[in-house]
């Protein structure tokens, strides 16, 4: 029997990876790396972060032999729509194609509803909906030359189940995953394929310090969930990957919780 080509590799592909310069974000690249991608490109406003990551990539690309590795760190806010184009046209100018998009770039603050300023509302929704949109839109025109093409968004709970003291992100979050399905049922005949990630409680190295700001009990956090523990960068990077290759062709608009399983009411087990 023959010995069956990996269904999870990224070989010879290129993928956009937004917020790629901490978190899940910068976790997802690792893992791509590891998995054979060729080509990543890191978008995130942060200069350091995104330069520390490429050089671990190389670092981890030498490690794993995967010589054809280059990797493209572009300062960008994803809320700004020149700024998304421009990212899109350097891609394809130093790769010639985009094969995955992963729309990573999130995040919020929070506020009561009814003191919620317009600003930060606007801000909050252009951050987690309208960046994922510009870049769909502009990645998208490419995948659908090349009628191939596959777009990951990452969500939150929040937009499953909302989350008190953020209408705004929650909102977002679910407009999102809307937006996934949409995208999926109008380009599927292109060949192309988008789904979704609501992600959970993940202590990133962001999230886990403004938990201890805002004074959180992660230790309540965590025991939310059936599994009992908060989750890692890891613990997403992992589904996005799935996403991202063939060991999910026939998958298309989903929207998939990675949250650590659900945490019913009802008496504590013995």
């Amino acid at each position: 029997m023959p010995i069956l080509d990996d269904p999870l590799s990224l070989r010879g592909k290129v993928a956009i990876i937004t917020g790629g310069g901490t978190g899940i974000g910068a976790e997802t690249a690792r893992v791509f790396v590891r998995h054979g991608a060729e080509g990543v490109v890191l978008a995130a406003r942060t200069e350091a972060d995104l330069e520390s990551v490429a050089a671990q990539l190389q670092t981890i690309a030498k490690d794993a032999g995967n010589t054809a590795l280059r990797v493209l760190p572009l300062r960008t806010d994803v809320k700004d729509e020149a700024s998304v184009v421009s990212m899109v046209k350097r891609t394809m100018a130093e790769f010639g194609r985009i094969d995955v998009l992963v729309n990573n770039a999130g995040g919020t603050r929070m506020s009561p509803l009814e003191t919620m300023p317009s600003r930060a509302w606007e801000a909050v929704v252009g951050l987690n909906m309208t960046g994922p949109f510009l870049c769909t839109r502009e990645a998208g025109q490419h995948m659908i030359a090349a009628r191939s093409g596959v777009i990951v968004n990452v969500s939150s709970g929040a937009g499953v189940t909302g989350v008190r003291n953020g209408a705004g992100y929650s909102a977002a979050k679910a407009g999102l995953q809307m937006f996934t399905r949409v995208t999926a049922a109008e380009w599927g005949r292109y060949g192309i394929r988008a789904n979704c990630i609501a992600v959970g409680a993940v202590a990133s190295e962001r999230a886990s310090a403004a938990w201890e700001v805002a004074k959180l009990d992660t230790s309540s956090m965590a025991r939310g969930s059936a599994l009992g523990r908060l989750g890692g960068p890891s613990d997403i990077a992992y589904p996005i990957l799935f996403l991202s290759t063939d060991a999910s062709s026939f998958v298309s608009g989903q929207t998939f919780s990675a949250d650590g399983g659900p945490g019913l009411g009802g008496p504590d087990p013995d």
